[in-house]
Protein backbone atom coordinates (compact mmCIF):
# COMPACT_ATOMS: atom_id res chain seq x y z
CA UNK A 1 0.00 0.00 0.00
CA UNK A 2 2.66 2.33 0.97
CA UNK A 3 4.81 1.05 -2.27
CA UNK A 4 1.76 2.36 -4.50
CA UNK A 5 1.28 5.81 -2.37
CA UNK A 6 4.83 6.52 -3.52
CA UNK A 7 4.19 5.77 -7.15
CA UNK A 8 1.07 7.73 -7.07
CA UNK A 9 2.83 10.87 -6.05
CA UNK A 10 5.79 10.32 -8.14
CA UNK A 11 3.20 10.32 -11.13
CA UNK A 12 1.74 13.65 -9.93
CA UNK A 13 5.05 15.22 -9.64
CA UNK A 14 6.17 13.97 -13.34
CA UNK A 15 2.52 15.11 -14.79
CA UNK A 16 3.00 18.57 -13.09
CA UNK A 17 6.97 18.79 -14.21
CA UNK A 18 5.03 17.82 -17.65
CA UNK A 19 2.90 20.65 -17.42
CA UNK A 20 5.27 23.38 -15.93
CA UNK A 21 7.61 22.03 -19.22
CA UNK A 22 4.46 22.38 -21.52
CA UNK A 23 3.53 26.08 -20.77
CA UNK A 24 7.20 27.35 -20.74
CA UNK A 25 7.70 26.01 -24.45
CA UNK A 26 4.20 27.56 -25.56
CA UNK A 27 5.46 30.83 -24.13
CA UNK A 28 8.69 30.99 -25.84
CA UNK A 29 6.46 30.08 -28.86
CA UNK A 30 4.32 32.92 -28.35
CA UNK A 31 7.56 35.27 -27.80
CA UNK A 32 8.91 34.12 -30.64
CA UNK A 33 6.07 35.52 -32.94
CA UNK A 34 6.73 39.38 -32.10
CA UNK A 35 5.27 42.15 -33.84
CA UNK A 36 7.23 44.16 -35.86
CA UNK A 37 7.64 47.55 -34.44
CA UNK A 38 7.76 51.17 -36.00
CA UNK A 39 11.21 51.62 -34.29
CA UNK A 40 13.97 51.21 -36.40
CA UNK A 41 15.70 47.30 -35.73
CA UNK A 42 19.62 46.38 -35.32
CA UNK A 43 20.68 45.54 -38.89
CA UNK A 44 21.97 42.14 -38.73
CA UNK A 45 25.44 41.48 -39.28
CA UNK A 46 25.10 39.69 -42.35
CA UNK A 47 24.64 41.52 -46.09
CA UNK A 48 21.17 42.62 -45.51
CA UNK A 49 20.48 40.90 -48.72
CA UNK A 50 20.38 37.86 -47.10
CA UNK A 51 16.78 36.51 -47.17
CA UNK A 52 14.58 35.26 -44.06
CA UNK A 53 11.86 32.76 -43.85
CA UNK A 54 8.63 33.93 -44.77
CA UNK A 55 7.69 36.36 -41.45
CA UNK A 56 10.45 34.78 -39.36
CA UNK A 57 13.41 37.50 -38.63
CA UNK A 58 16.72 35.86 -39.45
CA UNK A 59 18.93 34.31 -36.15
CA UNK A 60 21.61 37.25 -36.20
CA UNK A 61 19.05 40.06 -35.98
CA UNK A 62 17.29 38.66 -32.86
CA UNK A 63 18.68 40.25 -29.85
CA UNK A 64 20.55 38.60 -27.10
CA UNK A 65 18.80 36.88 -24.74
CA UNK A 66 15.81 36.65 -26.97
CA UNK A 67 14.69 33.25 -27.84
CA UNK A 68 15.53 31.93 -31.10
CA UNK A 69 12.80 31.16 -33.35
CA UNK A 70 11.58 27.85 -34.33
CA UNK A 71 13.14 26.42 -37.47
CA UNK A 72 10.79 25.86 -40.30
CA UNK A 73 7.86 27.40 -38.04
CA UNK A 74 5.22 29.43 -39.45
CA UNK A 75 4.52 33.19 -38.54
CA UNK A 76 1.09 33.82 -37.70
CA UNK A 77 0.31 30.19 -36.34
CA UNK A 78 -1.75 29.31 -33.21
CA UNK A 79 -0.96 30.80 -30.26
CA UNK A 80 -0.62 27.84 -27.59
CA UNK A 81 -0.25 25.39 -30.25
CA UNK A 82 2.44 22.40 -29.13
CA UNK A 83 5.87 23.16 -29.98
CA UNK A 84 8.63 20.41 -31.09
CA UNK A 85 6.30 17.41 -30.57
CA UNK A 86 3.14 15.67 -28.20
CA UNK A 87 3.50 15.28 -24.51
CA UNK A 88 2.53 11.25 -23.79
CA UNK A 89 4.43 8.10 -23.62
CA UNK A 90 6.96 9.25 -26.19
CA UNK A 91 9.96 11.64 -25.70
CA UNK A 92 9.42 15.02 -25.91
CA UNK A 93 11.33 16.74 -28.47
CA UNK A 94 12.75 20.06 -28.09
CA UNK A 95 13.62 21.71 -31.47
CA UNK A 96 17.35 22.21 -32.88
CA UNK A 97 18.46 25.45 -32.29
CA UNK A 98 18.20 27.17 -36.47
CA UNK A 99 21.53 27.13 -38.44
CA UNK A 100 22.88 31.08 -38.89
CA UNK A 101 21.84 32.25 -42.18
CA UNK A 102 25.06 32.48 -44.43
CA UNK A 103 26.04 34.78 -47.45
CA UNK A 104 26.59 31.68 -49.65
CA UNK A 105 22.96 30.21 -48.55
CA UNK A 106 21.18 33.94 -49.20
CA UNK A 107 21.53 32.99 -53.09
CA UNK A 108 19.78 30.21 -53.27
CA UNK A 109 17.11 32.02 -52.09
CA UNK A 110 17.47 35.24 -53.84
CA UNK A 111 14.61 35.73 -56.06
CA UNK A 112 14.84 39.29 -57.18
CA UNK A 113 14.03 39.93 -60.72
CA UNK A 114 14.96 42.47 -62.84
CA UNK A 115 13.48 43.36 -66.71
CA UNK A 116 16.42 42.20 -69.25
CA UNK A 117 17.80 45.24 -71.86
CA UNK A 118 20.20 46.00 -74.42
CA UNK A 119 22.34 48.84 -74.44
CA UNK A 120 21.22 51.56 -77.12
CA UNK A 121 23.79 50.80 -79.63
CA UNK A 122 25.40 53.35 -81.93
CA UNK A 123 22.98 54.93 -84.91
CA UNK A 124 24.52 56.34 -87.60
CA UNK A 125 22.76 59.32 -88.64
CA UNK A 126 22.02 58.99 -92.10
CA UNK A 127 20.12 56.16 -91.80
CA UNK A 128 18.49 56.76 -88.22
CA UNK A 129 18.17 61.12 -88.06
CA UNK A 130 15.35 60.96 -85.52
CA UNK A 131 15.92 60.22 -81.96
CA UNK A 132 12.62 60.06 -80.09
CA UNK A 133 11.93 58.99 -76.40
CA UNK A 134 10.15 59.36 -73.21
CA UNK A 135 11.60 60.91 -69.78
CA UNK A 136 11.98 58.78 -67.12
CA UNK A 137 11.80 60.18 -63.47
CA UNK A 138 12.80 57.12 -61.70
CA UNK A 139 15.42 56.61 -59.85
CA UNK A 140 15.02 53.29 -57.77
CA UNK A 141 17.77 52.11 -59.86
CA UNK A 142 20.52 54.23 -57.98
CA UNK A 143 19.45 53.49 -54.19
CA UNK A 144 19.19 49.68 -55.01
CA UNK A 145 22.41 49.51 -56.75
CA UNK A 146 23.81 52.01 -53.61
CA UNK A 147 22.52 48.99 -51.78
CA UNK A 148 24.19 45.70 -53.19
CA UNK A 149 27.35 47.75 -53.07
CA UNK A 150 27.26 48.63 -49.75
CA UNK A 151 26.50 45.05 -48.57
CA UNK A 152 29.01 44.12 -50.52
CA UNK A 153 28.09 42.35 -53.68
CA UNK A 154 27.90 43.23 -57.44
CA UNK A 155 24.95 44.29 -58.49
CA UNK A 156 23.36 42.56 -61.44
CA UNK A 157 23.51 43.91 -65.02
CA UNK A 158 20.11 44.54 -66.02
CA UNK A 159 19.35 46.35 -62.02
CA UNK A 160 22.32 49.30 -63.32
CA UNK A 161 20.15 51.20 -65.07
CA UNK A 162 21.86 54.37 -66.12
CA UNK A 163 19.00 57.01 -66.68
CA UNK A 164 17.88 56.37 -63.54
CA UNK A 165 21.22 56.71 -61.98
CA UNK A 166 21.95 60.68 -63.50
CA UNK A 167 18.58 61.45 -62.64
CA UNK A 168 18.51 60.44 -58.74
CA UNK A 169 20.36 64.52 -58.50
CA UNK A 170 19.50 67.68 -58.95
CA UNK A 171 21.83 69.49 -61.26
CA UNK A 172 21.65 73.43 -61.57
CA UNK A 173 19.26 74.17 -63.95
CA UNK A 174 17.21 77.72 -63.86
CA UNK A 175 13.82 77.64 -63.28
CA UNK A 176 11.17 77.98 -66.14
CA UNK A 177 9.96 81.16 -67.16
CA UNK A 178 6.42 82.20 -67.95
CA UNK A 179 3.44 80.02 -67.79
CA UNK A 180 6.26 76.89 -69.22
CA UNK A 181 6.35 73.90 -66.20
CA UNK A 182 9.39 73.23 -66.99
CA UNK A 183 12.93 74.72 -68.16
CA UNK A 184 15.34 73.69 -71.16
CA UNK A 185 19.30 73.37 -71.07
CA UNK A 186 21.15 71.90 -73.63
CA UNK A 187 25.16 71.50 -73.55
CA UNK A 188 27.78 70.18 -75.35
CA UNK A 189 31.47 69.11 -74.78
CA UNK A 190 34.12 66.40 -74.99
CA UNK A 191 33.47 62.96 -74.19
CA UNK A 192 35.69 62.07 -71.27
CA UNK A 193 35.84 58.06 -71.86
CA UNK A 194 36.28 58.89 -76.05
CA UNK A 195 38.33 61.65 -76.66
CA UNK A 196 37.39 61.90 -80.22
CA UNK A 197 33.60 61.90 -79.62
CA UNK A 198 30.91 64.42 -77.97
CA UNK A 199 28.76 64.87 -74.99
CA UNK A 200 25.30 66.13 -75.51
CA UNK A 201 23.30 67.03 -72.59
CA UNK A 202 19.76 68.32 -72.24
CA UNK A 203 18.53 69.17 -69.40
CA UNK A 204 14.62 69.85 -67.79
CA UNK A 205 13.77 71.55 -64.32
CA UNK A 206 10.10 71.52 -63.43
CA UNK A 207 8.41 74.39 -61.78
CA UNK A 208 9.93 74.48 -58.00
CA UNK A 209 6.71 74.89 -55.22
CA UNK A 210 7.01 75.39 -52.08
CA UNK A 211 4.71 72.55 -50.02
CA UNK A 212 2.59 75.34 -48.68
CA UNK A 213 1.35 75.81 -52.30
CA UNK A 214 0.92 72.77 -53.90
CA UNK A 215 -2.76 71.84 -54.14
CA UNK A 216 -4.80 69.50 -51.66
CA UNK A 217 -3.81 66.15 -51.27
CA UNK A 218 -5.89 63.00 -52.20
CA UNK A 219 -3.75 59.93 -51.02
CA UNK A 220 -4.04 56.78 -50.59
CA UNK A 221 -1.75 54.39 -48.87
CA UNK A 222 -1.44 51.34 -50.05
CA UNK A 223 0.54 49.02 -48.06
CA UNK A 224 1.88 45.43 -48.86
CA UNK A 225 1.19 43.58 -45.19
CA UNK A 226 2.02 40.24 -46.55
CA UNK A 227 4.32 37.43 -45.23
CA UNK A 228 7.10 38.88 -47.10
CA UNK A 229 7.22 42.25 -46.00
CA UNK A 230 8.19 40.85 -42.44
CA UNK A 231 11.89 41.86 -42.12
CA UNK A 232 13.08 45.02 -40.57
CA UNK A 233 13.75 46.77 -44.23
CA UNK A 234 10.56 46.46 -45.09
CA UNK A 235 7.05 47.08 -43.00
CA UNK A 236 9.20 48.70 -40.33
CA UNK A 237 10.39 50.79 -42.97
CA UNK A 238 7.68 51.49 -44.85
CA UNK A 239 5.96 52.54 -41.51
CA UNK A 240 8.62 55.00 -39.94
CA UNK A 241 8.72 56.62 -44.10
CA UNK A 242 5.23 57.39 -44.06
CA UNK A 243 5.16 58.18 -40.77
CA UNK A 244 7.72 61.07 -42.10
CA UNK A 245 5.35 62.06 -45.28
CA UNK A 246 2.39 62.37 -42.38
CA UNK A 247 3.80 64.58 -40.19
CA UNK A 248 4.01 67.17 -43.59
CA UNK A 249 0.70 66.87 -43.91
CA UNK A 250 -2.01 69.76 -44.22
CA UNK A 251 -5.28 70.45 -42.93
CA UNK A 252 -6.76 70.64 -46.70
CA UNK A 253 -5.01 67.25 -47.29
CA UNK A 254 -6.36 63.80 -47.29
CA UNK A 255 -5.38 60.47 -46.34
CA UNK A 256 -6.85 56.96 -46.43
CA UNK A 257 -4.96 53.76 -45.79
CA UNK A 258 -5.68 50.37 -47.48
CA UNK A 259 -3.48 47.01 -46.95
CA UNK A 260 -3.65 43.83 -48.87
CA UNK A 261 -2.72 40.71 -48.05
CA UNK A 262 -4.72 37.26 -48.35
CA UNK A 263 -7.15 39.49 -48.95
CA UNK A 264 -7.65 43.74 -49.19
CA UNK A 265 -9.26 46.00 -46.69
CA UNK A 266 -9.72 49.58 -45.86
CA UNK A 267 -7.62 50.01 -42.91
CA UNK A 268 -8.31 54.04 -42.64
CA UNK A 269 -11.28 55.78 -44.30
CA UNK A 270 -10.08 59.37 -45.68
CA UNK A 271 -8.92 61.46 -42.71
CA UNK A 272 -7.95 64.71 -42.75
CA UNK A 273 -4.16 66.34 -42.80
CA UNK A 274 -5.24 67.65 -39.46
CA UNK A 275 -5.64 64.22 -37.63
CA UNK A 276 -2.64 63.21 -37.57
CA UNK A 277 -3.05 61.11 -34.34
CA UNK A 278 -5.78 58.71 -36.20
CA UNK A 279 -3.86 58.34 -39.57
CA UNK A 280 -0.30 57.79 -37.08
CA UNK A 281 -2.10 55.47 -35.11
CA UNK A 282 -3.51 53.37 -37.99
CA UNK A 283 0.05 52.82 -39.42
CA UNK A 284 1.82 51.76 -36.40
CA UNK A 285 -0.95 49.47 -36.00
CA UNK A 286 0.03 47.61 -38.92
CA UNK A 287 1.23 44.17 -39.01
CA UNK A 288 2.84 41.31 -41.26
CA UNK A 289 1.44 38.04 -42.54
CA UNK A 290 -0.02 36.12 -45.52
CA UNK A 291 -0.02 35.79 -48.88
CA UNK A 292 -0.13 38.31 -51.35
CA UNK A 293 -2.87 40.00 -53.43
CA UNK A 294 -1.16 42.76 -55.22
CA UNK A 295 -4.25 42.85 -57.95
CA UNK A 296 -7.43 43.29 -55.29
CA UNK A 297 -5.08 45.73 -53.25
CA UNK A 298 -5.16 48.27 -56.19
CA UNK A 299 -8.12 47.77 -57.11
CA UNK A 300 -9.38 48.80 -54.02
CA UNK A 301 -7.14 51.68 -53.48
CA UNK A 302 -8.36 53.40 -56.71
CA UNK A 303 -11.64 52.81 -55.67
CA UNK A 304 -11.19 54.91 -52.62
CA UNK A 305 -9.03 57.57 -54.43
CA UNK A 306 -12.06 57.97 -57.07
CA UNK A 307 -14.62 58.19 -54.22
CA UNK A 308 -12.78 60.79 -52.41
CA UNK A 309 -11.17 62.25 -56.15
CA UNK A 310 -10.49 66.29 -55.88
CA UNK A 311 -10.87 68.43 -58.80
CA UNK A 312 -7.74 70.41 -59.24
CA UNK A 313 -5.80 68.24 -56.67
CA UNK A 314 -3.29 66.05 -56.43
CA UNK A 315 -5.24 62.11 -56.24
CA UNK A 316 -2.72 59.50 -55.66
CA UNK A 317 -2.19 56.02 -55.03
CA UNK A 318 1.07 55.80 -52.72
CA UNK A 319 1.80 51.88 -52.78
CA UNK A 320 4.49 50.41 -50.92
CA UNK A 321 5.39 46.60 -51.41
CA UNK A 322 8.44 44.52 -52.46
CA UNK A 323 6.77 43.71 -55.90
CA UNK A 324 6.34 39.85 -54.74
CA UNK A 325 2.52 39.81 -55.99
CA UNK A 326 1.44 36.21 -55.99
CA UNK A 327 -2.00 35.91 -55.84
CA UNK A 328 -4.84 37.37 -58.11
CA UNK A 329 -3.98 39.83 -60.16
CA UNK A 330 0.14 38.64 -60.80
CA UNK A 331 1.62 38.04 -63.97
CA UNK A 332 3.39 41.65 -65.46
CA UNK A 333 0.48 41.32 -68.49
CA UNK A 334 -2.61 41.66 -65.81
CA UNK A 335 -1.08 44.11 -63.61
CA UNK A 336 0.03 46.42 -67.06
CA UNK A 337 -3.95 45.67 -67.91
CA UNK A 338 -5.51 46.94 -64.62
CA UNK A 339 -3.23 49.63 -64.17
CA UNK A 340 -4.15 51.15 -67.80
CA UNK A 341 -7.73 50.79 -66.94
CA UNK A 342 -7.27 53.08 -64.26
CA UNK A 343 -5.19 55.85 -65.22
CA UNK A 344 -7.93 57.25 -67.19
CA UNK A 345 -9.81 58.62 -63.47
CA UNK A 346 -6.81 61.17 -63.48
CA UNK A 347 -5.17 59.24 -60.34
CA UNK A 348 -1.52 58.90 -60.29
CA UNK A 349 0.67 56.34 -59.22
CA UNK A 350 4.18 56.36 -56.71
CA UNK A 351 5.63 53.14 -56.14
CA UNK A 352 8.05 52.55 -53.02
CA UNK A 353 10.11 49.48 -53.41
CA UNK A 354 11.20 48.14 -50.47
CA UNK A 355 13.44 45.28 -49.05
CA UNK A 356 15.78 42.57 -50.31
CA UNK A 357 16.17 38.86 -51.63
CA UNK A 358 12.77 38.98 -53.40
CA UNK A 359 12.80 42.36 -54.52
CA UNK A 360 10.49 42.72 -58.05
CA UNK A 361 11.96 45.63 -59.65
CA UNK A 362 10.57 44.86 -62.90
CA UNK A 363 7.15 44.75 -61.62
CA UNK A 364 7.20 47.66 -59.86
CA UNK A 365 8.90 49.76 -62.41
CA UNK A 366 6.20 48.49 -64.67
CA UNK A 367 3.56 49.61 -62.20
CA UNK A 368 4.88 52.88 -61.73
CA UNK A 369 5.22 53.63 -66.09
CA UNK A 370 1.76 52.29 -66.46
CA UNK A 371 0.09 54.27 -64.06
CA UNK A 372 1.57 57.92 -65.09
CA UNK A 373 3.70 57.54 -62.10
CA UNK A 374 7.13 57.12 -60.70
CA UNK A 375 9.43 54.85 -58.70
CA UNK A 376 11.97 55.03 -56.01
CA UNK A 377 13.55 52.07 -54.10
CA UNK A 378 13.74 52.90 -50.36
CA UNK A 379 16.94 51.04 -48.93
CA UNK A 380 16.88 53.19 -45.63
CA UNK A 381 15.11 56.05 -43.52
CA UNK A 382 17.29 58.69 -45.01
CA UNK A 383 16.35 57.65 -48.66
CA UNK A 384 12.34 57.87 -47.38
CA UNK A 385 13.13 61.31 -46.04
CA UNK A 386 14.91 62.37 -49.66
CA UNK A 387 11.81 60.84 -51.17
CA UNK A 388 8.62 61.31 -48.85
CA UNK A 389 10.04 65.33 -47.70
CA UNK A 390 13.01 67.03 -49.16
CA UNK A 391 10.94 66.03 -52.79
CA UNK A 392 7.52 65.62 -51.59
CA UNK A 393 6.73 68.41 -54.10
CA UNK A 394 8.44 66.14 -56.88
CA UNK A 395 7.07 62.54 -56.01
CA UNK A 396 3.75 63.48 -55.43
CA UNK A 397 2.61 66.49 -57.57
CA UNK A 398 2.58 66.42 -61.62
CA UNK A 399 3.52 69.16 -63.22
CA UNK A 400 3.78 67.94 -66.87
CA UNK A 401 2.68 64.65 -68.08
CA UNK A 402 3.28 62.26 -71.06
CA UNK A 403 6.64 64.30 -71.90
CA UNK A 404 8.05 63.31 -75.16
CA UNK A 405 11.74 64.49 -76.79
CA UNK A 406 12.93 64.16 -80.37
CA UNK A 407 16.04 64.96 -81.73
CA UNK A 408 16.96 65.53 -85.77
CA UNK A 409 20.59 65.56 -85.50
CA UNK A 410 22.50 67.13 -88.85
CA UNK A 411 24.73 64.44 -90.26
CA UNK A 412 27.03 67.11 -91.61
CA UNK A 413 28.18 67.35 -87.77
CA UNK A 414 27.43 64.17 -86.37
CA UNK A 415 27.77 60.75 -88.08
CA UNK A 416 26.36 58.64 -85.06
CA UNK A 417 24.61 58.85 -81.88
CA UNK A 418 24.03 57.15 -78.75
CA UNK A 419 21.41 57.46 -76.05
CA UNK A 420 23.31 56.86 -72.91
CA UNK A 421 20.01 54.87 -70.98
CA UNK A 422 16.63 55.06 -71.61
CA UNK A 423 16.72 51.54 -73.17
CA UNK A 424 13.05 51.26 -71.68
CA UNK A 425 11.61 54.32 -72.96
CA UNK A 426 12.51 54.29 -76.85
CA UNK A 427 9.61 55.56 -78.83
CA UNK A 428 9.30 55.57 -82.39
CA UNK A 429 9.68 58.35 -84.33
CA UNK A 430 5.57 58.26 -85.31
CA UNK A 431 4.64 58.13 -81.21
CA UNK A 432 5.90 61.85 -81.17
CA UNK A 433 3.20 63.57 -82.38
CA UNK A 434 0.80 60.87 -81.05
CA UNK A 435 -1.11 62.81 -78.38
CA UNK A 436 -2.79 59.00 -77.59
CA UNK A 437 0.83 56.93 -76.93
CA UNK A 438 1.36 57.61 -72.97
CA UNK A 439 5.18 58.76 -71.52
CA UNK A 440 6.52 59.94 -69.05
CA UNK A 441 5.47 62.80 -65.97
CA UNK A 442 7.64 65.39 -64.35
CA UNK A 443 6.89 66.65 -61.20
CA UNK A 444 7.25 69.80 -58.82
CA UNK A 445 11.16 70.52 -58.53
CA UNK A 446 12.06 67.74 -60.66
CA UNK A 447 15.04 67.80 -63.09
CA UNK A 448 15.47 65.37 -65.87
CA UNK A 449 18.83 65.10 -67.70
CA UNK A 450 19.75 62.46 -70.70
CA UNK A 451 22.62 62.47 -72.09
CA UNK A 452 24.02 61.39 -76.10
CA UNK A 453 27.67 60.16 -77.05
CA UNK A 454 28.14 61.61 -80.11
CA UNK A 455 30.53 60.91 -83.25
CA UNK A 456 31.81 63.96 -85.51
CA UNK A 457 32.22 62.84 -88.95
CA UNK A 458 35.21 61.99 -89.63
CA UNK A 459 35.82 59.53 -86.60
CA UNK A 460 36.13 55.87 -86.59
CA UNK A 461 32.99 54.37 -87.70
CA UNK A 462 31.43 52.95 -84.70
CA UNK A 463 28.37 51.23 -86.37
CA UNK A 464 27.92 48.49 -89.51
CA UNK A 465 28.03 49.32 -93.16
CA UNK A 466 24.87 49.43 -95.18
CA UNK A 467 25.01 49.18 -98.88
CA UNK A 468 23.78 53.06 -100.40
CA UNK A 469 20.29 52.66 -101.32
CA UNK A 470 19.68 52.39 -105.79
CA UNK A 471 16.39 54.40 -105.58
CA UNK A 472 16.72 56.96 -103.66
CA UNK A 473 19.36 59.56 -103.29
CA UNK A 474 20.28 61.27 -99.74
CA UNK A 475 20.70 65.40 -99.29
CA UNK A 476 22.76 66.76 -96.59
CA UNK A 477 22.76 70.60 -95.94
CA UNK A 478 26.12 71.73 -95.25
CA UNK A 479 25.30 75.54 -94.38
CA UNK A 480 23.73 75.30 -91.14
CA UNK A 481 25.81 75.70 -88.19
CA UNK A 482 23.46 73.57 -86.26
CA UNK A 483 24.14 69.76 -84.55
CA UNK A 484 20.54 69.78 -83.88
CA UNK A 485 17.54 70.39 -83.41
CA UNK A 486 15.06 69.30 -80.65
CA UNK A 487 11.33 68.99 -79.98
CA UNK A 488 9.59 68.73 -76.93
CA UNK A 489 6.08 67.42 -76.40
CA UNK A 490 4.17 67.82 -73.19
CA UNK A 491 0.27 68.12 -71.85
CA UNK A 492 -1.02 70.25 -68.63
CA UNK A 493 -1.91 67.87 -66.19
CA UNK A 494 -5.36 68.19 -67.09
CA UNK A 495 -5.50 68.03 -70.86
CA UNK A 496 -5.13 65.53 -72.95
CA UNK A 497 -3.38 67.77 -75.83
CA UNK A 498 -0.15 68.16 -75.85
CA UNK A 499 2.07 71.57 -76.90
CA UNK A 500 4.78 71.44 -78.80
CA UNK A 501 8.55 73.17 -77.64
CA UNK A 502 11.56 73.33 -80.51
CA UNK A 503 15.13 74.65 -79.65
CA UNK A 504 18.46 74.25 -81.97
CA UNK A 505 21.83 72.92 -79.92
CA UNK A 506 25.15 74.05 -82.08
CA UNK A 507 28.90 72.54 -80.73
CA UNK A 508 30.76 75.15 -78.89
CA UNK A 509 33.84 72.90 -79.09
CA UNK A 510 34.36 73.29 -75.42
CA UNK A 511 36.80 70.30 -73.71
CA UNK A 512 34.86 68.43 -70.70
CA UNK A 513 37.47 70.59 -68.62
CA UNK A 514 35.49 73.51 -69.24
CA UNK A 515 31.87 72.03 -69.26
CA UNK A 516 29.56 73.11 -66.61
CA UNK A 517 29.09 71.55 -62.64
CA UNK A 518 25.75 69.67 -64.63
CA UNK A 519 27.71 68.16 -67.41
CA UNK A 520 30.87 66.88 -65.63
CA UNK A 521 28.63 65.26 -63.16
CA UNK A 522 26.16 63.65 -64.80
CA UNK A 523 28.76 62.56 -66.91
CA UNK A 524 30.40 60.77 -64.10
CA UNK A 525 27.49 59.24 -63.32
CA UNK A 526 26.89 58.15 -66.13
CA UNK A 527 30.42 56.74 -67.04
CA UNK A 528 30.06 55.00 -63.28
CA UNK A 529 26.71 53.31 -64.46
CA UNK A 530 29.05 52.02 -67.71
CA UNK A 531 31.44 50.47 -65.65
CA UNK A 532 28.83 48.35 -63.10
CA UNK A 533 27.40 47.63 -66.48
CA UNK A 534 31.11 46.37 -68.19
CA UNK A 535 29.45 48.32 -71.43
CA UNK A 536 30.72 47.57 -74.46
CA UNK A 537 30.65 51.16 -75.03
CA UNK A 538 32.67 52.27 -71.57
CA UNK A 539 35.74 53.18 -73.84
CA UNK A 540 38.88 54.56 -71.67
CA UNK A 541 36.14 54.56 -68.25
CA UNK A 542 37.99 54.62 -65.32
CA UNK A 543 36.53 54.48 -61.58
CA UNK A 544 39.14 57.07 -60.50
CA UNK A 545 38.38 59.33 -63.66
CA UNK A 546 34.63 59.14 -62.37
CA UNK A 547 35.78 59.65 -59.03
CA UNK A 548 37.79 62.93 -60.24
CA UNK A 549 34.93 64.42 -62.53
CA UNK A 550 32.65 63.74 -59.44
CA UNK A 551 35.01 65.73 -57.01
CA UNK A 552 35.83 68.53 -59.38
CA UNK A 553 31.89 68.93 -60.43
CA UNK A 554 29.97 68.67 -56.86
CA UNK A 555 28.64 72.14 -56.73
CA UNK A 556 26.39 73.24 -53.73
CA UNK A 557 25.92 69.74 -52.38
CA UNK A 558 23.58 70.96 -49.13
CA UNK A 559 22.32 67.15 -48.72
CA UNK A 560 25.26 65.41 -49.38
CA UNK A 561 24.00 63.24 -51.65
CA UNK A 562 27.10 63.90 -54.09
CA UNK A 563 29.69 63.22 -51.06
CA UNK A 564 27.96 60.31 -51.20
CA UNK A 565 28.26 59.14 -54.36
CA UNK A 566 32.23 59.39 -54.54
CA UNK A 567 31.59 56.54 -51.48
CA UNK A 568 29.76 54.49 -53.60
CA UNK A 569 32.86 54.61 -56.52
CA UNK A 570 34.96 53.29 -53.65
CA UNK A 571 32.57 50.84 -52.61
CA UNK A 572 32.59 49.53 -56.30
CA UNK A 573 36.01 49.42 -56.22
CA UNK A 574 36.07 46.81 -53.82
CA UNK A 575 33.25 44.73 -54.81
CA UNK A 576 32.96 44.38 -58.68
CA UNK A 577 36.01 42.21 -58.70
CA UNK A 578 33.41 39.71 -56.45
CA UNK A 579 30.49 37.38 -57.69
CA UNK A 580 27.19 39.03 -59.53
CA UNK A 581 24.65 39.06 -56.41
CA UNK A 582 22.33 37.32 -59.10
CA UNK A 583 21.85 37.20 -62.25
Amino acid sequence: MRNRQIHSALDGVVLILSAILFSLLSLVSCKSEVKPSSTPLPPPPLSRSAPQAAGIAAPASVAPGEPQPVEGGVEGGVVGGVVGGVIGTNAFVVPAPPKPMLIADAAEFNTEEYGRFEENEFLAVADNPLSTFSVDVDRAAYSNVRRFLRDGQRPPRDAVRIEEMVNYFTYDYPDPSGAQPFSVTTEVAGCPWNERHRLLLVGLQGRRMKTADLPPNNLVFLIDVSGSMFEPNKLPLVKQGLELLVNQLRPKDRVAIVVYAGNAGLVLPSTPGSNKGAILSAIQGLEAGGSTAGGAGIKLAYEVAKENFLDGGNNRVILATDGDFNVGASSDGELEQLIESKRNDRIFLTVLGFGTGNVKDSKMELLADKGNGNYAYVDSLAEARKVLVSEMGATLFTIAKDVKLQIEFNPSKVAAYRLIGYENRILRKEDFNNDAKDAGDIGAGHSVTALYELVPPGADAVTASVDPLKYQAAHVTTSSPEMLTLKLRYKEPESETSKLLTYTVSDSKADVTAASNNLRFASAVAEFGMLLRNSKHKGDATYDEARQLAQKSLGRDYEGYRRDFLTMIDDAERVMGGPVAMK
